[in-house]
Parts: structure tokens; sequence; C-alpha cells
């Protein structure tokens, strides 16, 4: 559910929903603070996608993201509009989910989260239940093989491919040039090609498998009728 959807959802319409990022945290900076919903609910999306790649656990990206608003909401004064907000946020996201990273014992560095593979749309031509359960299992093969990517490849291919910023709001997020968001996102590429072929490959050569319980009862039914004497 992106920014928009969020925020209908939560019934947060009407002038507010309207508002810029900016004008927003101005009038909470003004006191109206409940308004930091809107900002919440706007960029809750993109915050667990970039802390989900780098921490790689539902659970702990959560966490990122409520230490995350709860660090910007404490440092909203020190916000003098250079970048987008958006871009401000997602660079603290991205420290904090670094940090757990690094306490947790596996180094990263700074550079190693800038890149991310992509997600690539789920087929939408049915919305039937077989069509629903196929869109589930080919999401999951996506994203586990999104998890086997290299750590130095993962974040850039969310923010760049499934938010879709630009190369350069990207670069910005990550605190890296524009040059190397290009190179990591092109081997991103690569790898989750490479990735998603050796699970695919895997599981075609399970496709109408034929399993001993459906020999059994095949084989069963055939001598069943060979011995009535109606082999046809």
């Amino acid at each position: 559910m992106d920014g928009v959807s969020n925020l209908r959802a939560a019934g947060v319409v009407g002038p507010a929903a309207a508002l810029s990022d900016e004008e927003v945290v101005a009038r909470v900076l003004a006191g109206d603070l409940p308004l930091f919903e809107v900002l919440m609910r706007r960029h809750n999306q993109r915050l667990y996608r970039t802390a989900r790649a780098i921490v790689r656990d539902d659970a702990e990206a959560e966490d990122v993201m409520q230490e995350t608003y709860v660090r910007a909401y404490a440092a909203l004064g020190q916000f003098e509009g250079r970048a987008q907000w958006a871009t401000w946020l997602t660079r603290i996201a991205v420290n904090e989910a670094l940090a757990r990273v690094r306490a947790r014992g596996r180094f990263v560095s700074r550079e190693a989260t800038e890149v991310m593979a992509k997600e690539p749309p789920l087929p939408a031509r049915s919305e039937g239940p077989e069509a629903a359960a196929s869109a589930r299992e080919l999401g999951a093969l996506v994203e586990h093989a999104m998890d086997d990517l290299p750590d130095t490849y993962r974040a850039v291919f969310v923010l760049r491919e499934v938010q879709e910023l630009s190369t350069a709001e990207t670069a910005a997020c990550l605190d890296v040039s524009e040059e190397l968001v290009k190179v990591r996102l092109h081997r991103a590429r690569a790898e989750l090609r490479r990735l998603m072929d050796a699970r695919l490959g895997a599981a075609t050569r399970e496709v109408f498998d034929f399993h001993a319980s459906r020999c059994d009862r095949v084989v069963a039914a055939v001598l069943e009728r060979i011995a009535a004497g109606t082999p046809r």
C-alpha cells in the first residue's frame, strides 16, 4: 500500500493530506504535532523496504522504522531543507539499520547498503484464488532471492527499482555517488537474475512431479480393470 492509500485507509484526507512533506514539517514545528502521522503514513512503505533490505528481518525492520521516526521527530528542528524531507528521513533509517547490523557482529561498510535487487511486478491477469496463490508464491521466490544477494547489492535496488527513486535521490539517501549507484544497480540486477534462474530451475524440475501415491493409484486402477477384463 502506497503513502496515499495509507492516508486514505487511516481517514487522513482533506487539506492535511494535500500538504507537501516540508509544509507538514513546518506545521508540526509550529505546534500541530498530530500532523506527524501524515509523514509516517506517507513513508512507511519506503522505510520498511529500505530497512528490510539491510537487516533482512521483518520484525527488526519495523523496529528500525519506529526508531527512525522517533529520532526524526526529536531532530525535526535540525531539518534545513537542503534535501527533500523523505531523503533526510531515509538516511536516518539507513544509518539505524546499519548500526543494528554492525551491532550483531556482521560488518557492513557504509557503501554496503547502496544496492538492492529488483522486485518484479507480480502478474495481474486474474484475481482468482489460484492467481493470487501463484502471485504469493512468486513474491516469496523473489524475496528469498533478494535476501541471498550480497550485502553490497541489496539497498540500492529497493530504492531504485521497488520505490522507483531516481539515481540522484538514491545517491542522496545513501550518501554515495550517482556513479556508484549505477554500477551497483547493474550488478544487483545481474546477480538477481542469476539467483532467480537457479531457483526457477530447481522449481521447474519439480513441475508435474508424479508422486508415489499417484503412481500407486494409477497402477491399482489399471490392474483392477485388467483383472475385470476391461483393459480399455
